[in-house]
């Protein structure tokens, strides 16, 4: 992985400890409750939580779906070691790794669902539209992208320590939709939205057409091939 650089999941590693009673305070579980319930998960079915930070969705996922396959990937190896922490704690096993969201160690058509929750704002711009690209390779055909995010900008002193000057534009709906729709996605809309103290959040859907003869068997990152899986353990979560 080299020496990539990336914002840590608290924004700074100072603010890893205080990451998750925050998370808690403002209201962020409440919307990942709404986007486990568009999910709509079986047992069956193979989810990765792309951007997984200190494990709380994925774990989250892992003990109200228990047939559930769940993978936690993550560029931050300090959050995944509370992730890994928190599993245990929890009695559950996720497979937690460490990676980044523009370059998924994985084989188009793993995942079944692919959630994305509260860190596309961290990832500068260049970097969002391959990462969407990722997710979408990654998904089996009429897999899904169930995504949480700010809706507009993060104005707020505390939201941009912790969470990055990477805020969604005003106009972030719409242009939220078209990414999804330029990275190939279809059926892409907004299911719910909320306020909070750090600005207004919401959940989003897009699913993932079956690669037919026209668009080709390349992902829609444009490279051909598989990726190789990563090893299956890793301190991340």
């Amino acid at each position: 992985m080299g020496d990539r650089r990336y914002l840590p999941a608290a924004g700074r590693d100072a603010f890893l400890p205080f990451y998750d009673p925050i998370v808690r305070l403002f209201g962020f579980r409440d919307a990942m409750d709404r986007l486990l319930t568009q999910a709509a998960l079986e047992p069956h079915h193979r989810v990765l939580d792309v951007g997984c930070g200190t494990g709380t969705l994925a774990v989250e996922i892992k003990r109200r779906y228990p047939g559930v396959d769940v993978t936690g990937l993550d560029p931050d190896p300090n959050a995944l070691a509370r992730a890994q922490r928190k599993a245990e704690r929890a009695g559950v096993s996720i497979r937690l790794e460490r990676g980044f969201g523009d370059a998924l160690p994985y084989a188009s058509a793993t995942f079944d669902r692919v959630f994305s929750s509260m860190m596309f704002h961290h990832l500068p711009g260049d970097e969002k539209p391959k990462m969407l690209a990722e997710v979408r390779r990654v998904l089996t055909a009429g897999g899904r992208l169930e995504f949480l995010d700010f809706a507009g900008a993060a104005r707020s002193v505390l939201a941009h320590m912790l969470h990055g000057r990477q805020p969604l534009p005003a106009e972030a709906d719409d242009r939220m939709i078209r990414r999804f729709r330029e990275a190939g996605f279809s059926e892409a809309r907004r299911l719910a939205d909320r306020n909070t103290i750090f600005g207004r959040i919401a959940c989003y859907q897009a699913i993932a057409p079956a690669i037919t003869a026209a668009t080709g068997a390349q992902g829609a990152s444009g490279e051909s091939g598989d990726r190789a899986s990563a090893p299956e353990s890793r301190a991340r979560g």
